[in-house]
């Protein structure tokens, strides 16, 4: 079959209409090339209404496994009357139960309600003290309501004060500091942290997106440091000047490491970026960002290249973010294009 690629994005939406009801399974599974990453799986976990995390992971996944070397595995919402993917389901992500096997847990969800049979595993995976990534909105990840088991891990949790985000990944939602779908981020290094292995090969003005910047609460909490710094753009394209005032004095992280203690007494590595939408990802320089924390998290930081290959795989075309914007009809395997 011959596409046009002009068209390619439209032709993935006809084509997800057309998917089947049921699918064989419902997470993506990406094998692992010739790489430091071989025999590490990451389970990347989406599930977002808005900015795309079922685009972004699918395409995060093939560049850790293609070029890298990782097995990958992404989960998604799925509607469980259809079996296709649909990030407006907040209580559904089958196959949770492979972060048993991870090596690395990818979190992009935002406020999902999860039954406690699906949490526990999640809950099992942070109490094992193993690293964590979370991107954009894992900061509020979860809003449990249905079920009081896991309740303190939700964004607004005063048992846990500040849920999941807060007490593991350093901070929950507080605000958009940059003016959502009108000012855009510029990564900024943050002073002192040049050397970071997680910045290997980033210099000032390599990471960009059209997302903003989110709010947070100065300073960090525990051991947070903050590796990157989000520079409030007066518009939407990189060349944007920034904006002057208080937006950006002090500018907030949008990327930062800590450490966090499980129940157990296990200490694990969490890195932590308010980036990541699909769109961002076209971001050359956020795309080696998170593959190089990913070697991080893993203690493969002595094997971050110079300059690491995070070339996109396939014709990637993202959805612009907003609420209701996801591809309908779609099934795990048509995000393997």
């Amino acid at each position: 079959m011959t596409v046009n690629r002009t068209n390619l994005g439209a032709w993935l939406v006809t084509v997800c209409s057309f998917a089947p009801t049921t699918a064989a399974e419902p997470w993506l599974v990406v094998e692992g090339g010739q790489g430091p990453g071989q025999g590490k799986h990451v389970v990347l976990i989406s599930g977002d209404e808005e900015y795309r995390s079922e685009e972004a992971l699918p395409q995060l996944a093939q560049i850790l496994a293609k070029h890298h070397g990782f097995r990958c595995t992404v989960l998604f919402a799925i509607d469980p009357a259809t079996g296709t993917v649909n990030p407006t389901v907040v209580n559904n992500i089958p196959g949770l139960e492979k972060l048993a096997s991870a090596d690395l847990m990818i979190l992009f969800t935002r406020f999902r309600d999860l039954p406690d049979e699906q949490m526990k595993h999640i809950v099992a995976y942070v109490e094992s003290g193993k690293p964590i990534i979370g991107l954009r909105t894992a900061t509020h990840a979860f809003h449990l309501r249905s079920s009081p088991t896991y309740a303190r891990y939700s964004y607004n949790s005063t048992e846990w004060p500040g849920g999941f985000g807060k007490q593991v990944l350093g901070e929950t939602w507080v605000s958009h500091h940059g003016q959502h779908g009108k000012q855009s981020t510029r990564g900024v290094l943050a002073p002192g942290q040049q050397k970071h292995p997680i910045l290997r090969g980033i210099n000032d003005g390599d990471i960009w997106g059209p997302t903003d910047v989110y709010g947070l609460r100065l300073p960090l909490p525990g051991d947070s440091q903050p590796l990157v710094l989000g520079q409030v753009l007066s518009g939407m394209n990189p060349t944007d000047p920034p904006v002057t005032g208080p937006q950006n004095d002090p500018m907030m992280p949008i990327a930062w490491t800590k450490t966090y203690t499980s129940p157990s007494g296990k200490t694990g590595r969490v890195f932590t970026t308010t980036m990541g939408a699909a769109q961002d990802l076209q971001s050359e320089g956020l795309r080696r960002l998170l593959v190089n924390a990913a070697y991080w998290a893993v203690g493969l930081e002595d094997r971050i290249p110079p300059r690491a290959n995070v070339e996109l795989v396939g014709d990637y075309r993202p959805s612009p973010f907003k609420h209701g914007g996801h591809r309908k009809g779609c099934v795990p395997a048509d995000f393997a294009r």
